[in-house]
């Protein structure tokens, strides 16, 4: 029985600023993504059975929600509808990245599923439709169709790349008990109406970091009010910092934390002063590198 594995990879932001509230209700954002190595697998092959078979390993508590829930059924689900293909299929998605701690796993498996899918059945789709079913799914999503470094505007769903800068390290804290749903940390935002007077000096700003093939400052405008509430989430930043990352910063809407670090030697001393938490030393995936990931695994 044929069977297509291929990796989903996390992400972090290396920029993220808030522009606004607009009319409908949704947020204006500018971010800059980033892929880097920590990686979820899917594994996807026929079914005699009929329907979608979900299998989750590696977190429990997403093993124990309703398969249809999981962005990957639904990703899957709705490709299935769109080539009209009856036939089943059983899924395997053994979880690494850490859930609800602003890396991207869920969005990620979701993009993972929708080129597995297409590969195992030989389906066909124009970009331009997969970029639509991506969305859907998620804000996300279509950015993990592609990976590397690229910029997110618009709700993040309107997604342009960007040139890829040198392999980074990078150091990610995940604290094990502190949850922050991405809804709460908008709420807490308390972001002002969107204007043009407001929004332009930040906007030309980011505007000028996308150009730069250096990379640039990390910033977040979700650490004011997620530090508020969760304060070890900054003693988290700042113990980053003191064991010699270059610069650190919370990862979406947290709670995870990471840092930058000039080796991942150092990445893994500094990673022993936590203990408490899960830690995972990584590198950021280049845009090529990561189509060749996802593209020629078996």
């Amino acid at each position: 029985m044929r069977e297509i594995r291929i990796p989903a990879f996390a992400k972090v932001n290396l920029r993220l600023d808030i522009l606004g509230k607009r009319p409908d209700s949704y947020h204006e954002l500018r971010t800059i993504f980033q892929t880097i190595s920590l990686h979820d697998e899917l594994r996807l092959r026929d079914s005699k059975t009929a329907g979608i078979c979900l299998n989750i390993n590696g977190n429990q508590s997403l093993s124990l929600e309703p398969a249809r829930k999981n962005l990957v059924y639904k990703a899957v689900d709705t490709l299935r509808r769109e080539l009209e293909i009856r036939r089943g299929v059983e899924i395997d998605l053994n979880k690494k990245i850490p859930a609800g701690r602003g890396l991207g796993g869920g969005s990620s498996d979701a993009a993972a599923a929708l080129r597995g899918y297409l590969r195992l059945t030989g389906g066909k789709i124009p970009d331009a439709r997969l970029m639509e079913i991506a969305a859907s799914l998620g804000a996300d999503v279509p950015f993990f169709l592609f990976g590397g470094r690229a910029l997110g505007i618009g709700r993040g769903d309107e997604i342009y790349p960007l040139p890829d800068v040198p392999k980074v390290t990078f150091l990610v804290v995940s604290p094990s008990d502190i949850h922050v749903p991405t809804p709460d940390a908008y709420r807490w935002l308390k972001a002002p109406a969107l204007t043009k007077i407001r929004s332009a000096s930040k906007l030309w700003k980011f505007c000028s970091l996308t150009w730069s093939t250096q990379g640039s400052g990390l910033s977040n405008d979700f650490e004011r009010p997620v530090f508020q509430r969760h304060p070890r989430l900054a003693q988290i930043k700042r113990a980053l910092l003191q064991r010699g990352a270059t610069e650190a910063s919370l990862a979406g809407s947290g709670s995870a934390v990471f840092g930058v670090f000039p080796s991942p030697a150092m990445a893994r001393r500094a990673a022993v002063g936590f203990q408490d938490e899960q830690t995972f030393v990584c590198e950021s995936i280049s845009r090529d590198r990561y189509l060749r990931k996802v593209q020629s695994a078996p």
